[in-house]
């Protein structure tokens, strides 16, 4: 499995080198990494705000001595840096939630498989439950009691997601768990932690490789819904999904390019990690190298 995700890194057989989904999520994360540098103004900073300014125009004159290139917000916040400062905590929170719902699905899905009995019964009766109620609810549910910020987000999207990683961990190690290398961890009474760390979980992730980037997507949608619901980053601060519902009172007014200029940016990083997603999925399927 190893070689074979290797081989299909390295080769590209057909179609060229970079992609339009892959160019704009380099470009995504590179404008959210140089946010500080790049953005007109910081949407944190009180000082660089100025309220008789808000809700400018698109190509409206700054008294900041700079052009408000896609208008300001309710608040007199720059629509641009709104964007490149949100990017930053849609993309923190979607990938550290990702990978921590990823850490503890395969761990908890392992366990299950390796231990079995009660264990596996528990577990993956809970996971049943998580699985048959949709995603956001329980996204809902879990920011509902623990309440707002982007800490708590964090840990709701965890919530939501693990079970996914749980239930494909629990199927890939079940065939793992009878094999003659792990008999002979098991004779060779290796402590349980290592044989599960060292050898169960790294012959049991493969197939969460692929879920990992569409996750992440899924993730960014997830913040930003709770978001634009008041219930996940506070409305004060610059995600997208915040900044998409900072400008949903004014579209009646007119000035649709507070909600809209940042929910175009949202909708282009979601489609661009889940086409980048489904393009790694499908290039470590291993039916497709069969053929």
């Amino acid at each position: 499995m190893k070689a074979l995700i290797l081989s299909a890194l390295k080769k590209r057989r057909h179609g060229p080198a970079l992609s339009a989904p892959r160019v704009l999520l380099a470009t995504y994360i590179l404008l959210a990494v140089a946010a500080p540098l790049i953005a007109p103004q910081n949407p944190y900073d009180p000082l660089q705000i100025y309220g008789w300014e808000a809700s400018s125009p698109p190509g409206a004159a700054g008294g900041g001595g700079y052009l408000y290139l896609l208008g300001t917000d309710g608040l007199g916040r720059d629509i641009v840096s709104t964007i490149l400062y949100g990017l930053r905590i849609s993309l923190v929170v979607s990938i550290t939630s990702s990978a921590a719902a990823a850490l503890i699905g395969l761990t908890a899905g392992v366990s299950a498989a390796y231990f079995g009995k009660w264990v596996d019964v528990a577990i993956m009766r809970l996971v049943d439950l998580q699985l048959s109620l949709p995603t956001i609810l329980v996204a809902l549910i879990a920011i509902v009691t623990l309440g707002p910020g982007i800490d708590r987000i964090i840990l709701a999207l965890i919530i939501a997601q693990w079970a996914t990683y749980a239930r494909i961990a629990r199927g890939v190690a079940l065939s793992e768990v009878g094999k003659p290398y792990m008999d002979a961890a098991r004779l060779m009474r290796l402590p349980t932690r290592r044989i599960i760390f060292r050898h169960l979980l790294p012959n049991s992730i493969a197939p969460a490789i692929t879920l990992i980037p569409i996750e992440i997507g899924h993730a960014v949608a997830l913040e930003a819904t709770l978001s634009f619901l008041g219930l996940g980053v506070p409305i004060d601060k610059p995600s997208l999904g915040s900044a998409v519902a900072n400008g949903f009172q004014y579209l009646l007014t007119g000035q649709y390019w507070i909600s809209l200029f940042p929910g175009l940016a949202l909708f282009g990083l979601i489609a661009s990690i889940n086409l980048v997603g489904e393009d790694v999925r499908r290039k470590l399927d291993p039916r497709n190298h069969a053929q």
